[in-house]
């Protein structure tokens, strides 16, 4: 059975001076975005209100990568130089900021009370939440690791290299690799509701489907955009995602069928008028994407069977 769904535009957020390439939630509804322009943005939500951004810290350079670990309130943002800044958001005075990979830092995930970074030099590193040490490093592939995500029993590295890296969660050894899993490089993954599909997102626009097991099968593959698939997000309840793309627009998918429910697009729906970099959904009917644009727009998305 088919859902119904409706989108309306909520609002536009202006201010950064650069693109916007993350979005992050934080407590009490707020969330953070980060982007070209080095800085790092705290926005605060009241009802369908937004206030102005209040800018948390300044760092230079292009934030590529952010996480916000709300336990040890510690902000943890990559830049395009391979450093990694350690934002005490309680006290400013402990930040750090460490030069630890070669090239750009494009993802920063946390599972297992540990934080992973992953670099464009190929290598996936472990830190620890609480004293910020680096427990190890591991050389994964000779070009960029991209994108991350995790399953009950193993976490999955998107590579440049065309390949998804598959690491028992345990003994944190590579069980497989999909090495042709795209024709390019995979910017995106993520687990379905269930935890029964891993989808990936690619340079090559498709967004193919996989079932899990010791190694990956591919169940299906959707030519989904014209060009890269930055980011894949499902809602809360888990019965739509949404995928965001350099080809501008955002895309609105049933999670149970897969099947193409909207197209949000620059002129038609006020949408983005430049690449589209990542997604955020706030609740179970507000999306956030950013963009090159140097914007962070807000829809409302409601649905019905």
């Amino acid at each position: 059975m088919s859902l119904k769904i409706s989108i309306q535009h909520i609002r536009t957020l202006t201010g950064h001076i650069g693109a916007v390439y993350q979005l992050q939630a934080v407590n009490n509804g707020a969330f953070i975005s980060a982007g070209g322009d080095g800085w790092i943005v705290r926005w605060t939500i009241d009802g369908e209100s937004v206030e102005t951004g209040k800018l948390l810290a300044k760092t230079g350079t292009q934030i590529f990568s952010l996480l916000y670990d709300e336990g040890e309130s510690l902000l943890v943002a990559g830049d395009m130089h391979g450093e990694v800044h350690f934002i005490n958001m309680d006290s400013p005075e402990k930040t750090r900021r460490i030069q630890h990979h070669k090239k750009g830092v494009f993802g920063i995930k946390m599972y297992d009370k540990s934080i992973f970074t992953l670099g464009g030099d190929g290598i996936l590193s472990k830190w620890d939440r609480t004293d910020l040490s680096k427990v190890e490093s591991m050389k994964l592939s000779n070009k960029s690791l991209r994108s991350m995500t995790a399953s009950d029993t193993a976490f999955y590295i998107g590579a440049s290299d065309k390949s998804i890296i598959m690491i028992d969660r345990v003994t944190e050894k590579v069980i497989s690799v999909e090495k042709f899993a795209h024709e390019n490089s995979i910017f995106s993954l993520a687990f379905d509701s269930k935890g029964q599909y891993l989808l990936s997102g690619g340079r090559d626009a498709m967004l193919n489907i996989w079932s899990e097991g010791t190694a990956l099968k591919i169940y299906k593959g959707i030519p989904a955009h014209l060009f890269t698939i930055n980011a894949i997000q499902f809602n809360p309840s888990g019965k739509l995602f949404a995928t965001a793309s350099r080809d501008k627009t955002i895309k609105i998918w049933d999670a149970e069928s897969y099947k193409l429910l909207k197209v949000i697009e620059s002129i038609r729906d006020n949408g983005h008028v430049n690449s589209v970099n990542h997604l955020l959904w706030l609740s179970e009917s507000i999306l956030l994407s950013c963009s090159d644009d140097r914007t962070i727009k807000m829809w409302e998305i409601k649905y019905k069977v």
